[in-house]
């Protein structure tokens, strides 16, 4: 083989193996692009999206969507998309910025928040974010969203609009396992106890009663005062409660705090709420990370 050809053989190799590593394909270049804060609804619009648009997911699973905050890369490919998908409400406080920019810039962007029934905050903190805890709000979600992830798939729209009917049958479905689950916990044992408010949702739409959080207000950036911990200690008390709920994006301590507190055995659960868990592990979905936690509900509040 000559030098010549022993050099192209070489490049052709080294092409070959960086398409292997960036897992980046020429039709998958030719996609419109749609970027995704938050891996929840990066599950989401990959679902709807198949393989007719390039889905970019920002958070990674375990992230906590309030802290998190963007790579230059990151913040530069955004303003480059071509439809934006964002929970709103207040969530991403880290990045709200760079989404804002991107508007500016004429970025078109779709705030989930904007199309379902908005609960606002018990302690008057504003609206809640956390609307994916109720399965039939995500409907109301995936309903705005598959026109434009239709019309931005161009020839592909159809295929779109079938897979968002499809995942909407799913999300049907699992509002009525969920309201099944959920329904067979005694009133009286049907509350929960968590890290931060994020089950608002959940509980108008299932029943459940919410005793209290250890960090006040909606966001996991707040810090609980001592008079916070004790109010919450003595709602535990009072109610009998066995189990309290750790979230999977936030370190557990100060719901062993209050299990400590309470001067009792409480035992201490995760759920899985404000990110996916790692692929491969249960909850890497968003239809399984709601499954999972109605299973660890059920088995924490049953008597």
């Amino acid at each position: 083989m000559s030098r010549l050809s022993r050099a192209a053989a070489a490049l052709l190799t080294a092409t070959v193996a960086a398409g292997v590593i960036t897992g980046c394909t020429p039709a998958a270049d030719d996609r419109p692009s749609v970027y995704v804060t938050t891996n929840i609804l990066g599950d989401v619009v990959s679902e709807l999206a198949g393989d007719q648009l390039d889905v970019v997911t920002l958070m990674a699973p375990g992230a906590d969507p309030h802290s998190f905050e963007l790579s230059a890369q990151q913040a530069a490919g955004l303003r480059g998309a071509e439809v934006i998908v964002a929970n709103g409400l207040g969530l991403e406080e880290g990045l709200a910025q760079h989404v804002e920019a991107a508007a500016a810039d004429g970025v078109p962007v779709v705030e989930a928040g904007d199309h379902v029934e908005v609960l606002e905050y018990a302690e008057g903190a504003g609206p809640d974010p956390h609307f994916w805890t109720d399965p039939s709000q995500m409907i109301l979600v995936v309903d705005a969203l598959a026109p434009t992830l239709a019309e931005l798939a161009g020839d592909g729209g159809d295929e779109v609009l079938d897979a968002a009917a499809a995942y909407r049958e799913k999300l049907v479905a699992l509002d009525e396992q969920m309201t099944s689950a959920l329904s067979k916990i005694p009133a009286e044992h049907r509350a929960l106890v968590t890290n931060h408010h994020v089950f608002g949702y959940l509980a108008q739409r299932y029943e459940v009663t919410l005793l209290g959080a250890a960090i006040p207000g909606g966001t996991t950036l707040a810090a609980p005062s001592p008079a916070d911990l004790q109010e919450l200690v003595d709602a535990i008390d009072t109610a009998g409660v066995r189990t309290i709920f750790a979230e999977s994006s936030q370190p557990d301590r100060l719901v062993q705090v209050l299990a400590e507190e309470a001067d009792r055995e409480v035992d201490v659960v995760e759920l899985i709420t404000e990110s996916l868990a790692q692929p491969g592990e249960p909850g890497d979905t968003y239809l399984d990370m709601m499954r999972v936690n109605t299973e660890r509900i059920t088995a924490g509040l049953s008597p």
